[in-house]
Parts: structure tokens; sequence; C-alpha cells
């Protein structure tokens, strides 16, 4: 029997890990800047007590506005814990015999997507859990976790949370129960509103579904508002150096600076709902 030897094809074509973008723009803000320190301090300021106006001046107190109060002025410090990098090499001729598939440039935009994403996603899901002023335990059916949702919003209204922009981080194991449970979710979310991770609408939240390898652990889900947590991206330095000493190719090097603080203040405005 002649013996053939078939051909083997290979192609250009990479078979990329599923990644998902960042989702968590939604819940945290960028008002405050690192620009030119490597720590913030930020003020809290108290307030003043109300009185009876002593209209005839018959009272004991020096001003007929009652007892002069002076003003708490603390401050909270925030400094930037996170310096990380990556750095990795491609052989020029790798490059070349492998159809391109090791390009640099797209070897950057997988190592952005796949490493750095989850990993800043991950810390800032964990500093905002850690960070509620309100945590609930108990095991999430669908029976009860549009109840949980609501007492989630109640919290929060009672402590004057605006009732506007609030965000539920969900995994996809409590999105399946909500939407077991029969309650009517809006769907009809704008295309920007999609593309950055919100898949419905409930009690006047939005719902941004997430990984639950992303979520502290047990976690139910987060209510929260993007004002209590502030996430500073210092620096985001990417670098690919063609034919570096020592190198016949080319040299990625990446170095991201960033850091989230849940406001003092601000706590009430993130709620977590632990299972049991």
């Amino acid at each position: 029997m002649a013996t053939v030897e078939l051909a083997t094809k290979y192609l250009s074509i990479v078979d990329e890990l599923f990644s998902q973008e960042s989702k968590t723009s939604l819940v945290t803000h960028q008002d405050f800047s690192w620009d030119g320190a490597h720590a913030v301090r930020v003020y809290s300021i108290g307030t003043a007590s109300m009185n009876d106006y002593d209209r005839d001046g018959s009272g004991d107190t020096l001003s007929r506005y009652g007892t002069i109060e002076g003003l708490d002025a603390t401050t909270q410090l925030m400094t930037l814990t996170n310096d990380r990098s990556f750095t990795f090499a491609i052989d020029r001729l790798d490059e070349n015999e492998t159809l391109q598939a090791l390009a640099a440039t797209d070897a950057l935009a997988r190592q952005l997507r796949q490493v750095c994403i989850p990993e800043i996603d991950t810390y800032t899901y964990g500093v905002i859990a850690g960070g509620a002023g309100n945590t609930e335990t108990a095991a999430l059916t669908e029976s009860n976790i549009y109840t949980e949702i609501l007492k989630a919003s109640e919290v929060l209204d009672n402590a004057l949370v605006p009732d506007t922009q609030r965000v539920i981080l969900m995994p996809p194991s409590s999105y399946t129960l909500l939407k077991q449970s029969g309650v009517i979710l809006q769907t009809e979310i704008a295309q920007d509103m999609l593309l950055r991770g919100v898949v419905a609408m409930v009690d006047g939240a939005l719902i941004v579904r997430v990984p639950m390898i992303r979520l502290p652990e047990n976690c139910g889900f987060i209510m929260c508002h993007p004002s209590a947590t502030v996430a500073p991206m210092k620096l985001e330095s990417f670098r690919i150096h063609n034919d570096p000493p020592g190198i016949s190719g080319s040299l990625v090097e990446g170095r991201l600076v960033y850091d989230a603080f849940v406001m003092n203040n601000k706590t009430d405005g993130i709620y977590l709902h632990k299972t049991a």
C-alpha cells in the first residue's frame, strides 16, 4: 500500500481565550487627581446641631442662636498601593515563522484583555465589597431575590443615597434566579450601556452581570452608587521595543499603577448581600 504524507496547514488565526472588557466604570468615579502625588487627602467636614432661637435672650448661652460649636475636620488618606508590571520578548523568527500570530501588538492587546483587566476588576470589586456600610447574609432563591433587592434599595433610600445611577453587580447565578423569579425586568437598554455590561434594570438600578471569578467569595449581589468609590489609574505605560540590546525581535513592557478607595462618608452607598 502506498505511503502518503498528508499536508498540515497552519492558519494565522489564533484561538483566543474568552475575555471580557472592564465593567468597573459604572460603579466607580475618577473625580480626584493623583497627578504629581503618590497619596491624596480628602477632608470630611462636620456640621452643627440645630437649636431653638432664644428670642428674648433669657437663655444661659452667650449667643441667642445657641451654644457655639466647632466643626470637625478630619481627612482620609488615600495612598496608591498597586504598582504592577509585565514584560515578555518575542523572537523575530518566531514572529515570522508563526504567520505573524506572535505579533507584538496583538500580544500586548491580549495581555491587557486576559490578564490586566481581570486583575484590576477583581481588586476593585473586592475593595467595594470590603467597604460596604451594610451587609446582609442569607441564601438567595428565586422566591426571595427580588425581595432582597428591594431591601437593599430601602437601606440606600434611608441613607439618603441618590436614587439615580445605582448599580447592582450580580454573578450569573443570581441573575438566573432573578429571571426565574417572574419579576419583569426592563431589558430595553441603550447600546452604549450594553457595551459597558448592563443587561437589565430593576427598581431603577442598572444590573451588571459579572463573572463570579471576579467577585468576592459568596457574593450574592452588590448594590452601590458610583460616588462611593474612587478608582484612580495613576499610570498606564506600555512599550514595544524593536531589537533592544540582547534581543533579536520585540521586547514588550507594561506598567500599571492603580488603586480603589471607598469614601469614609459614603460607605452607606454600598450594600453587600452575601449568600449563606
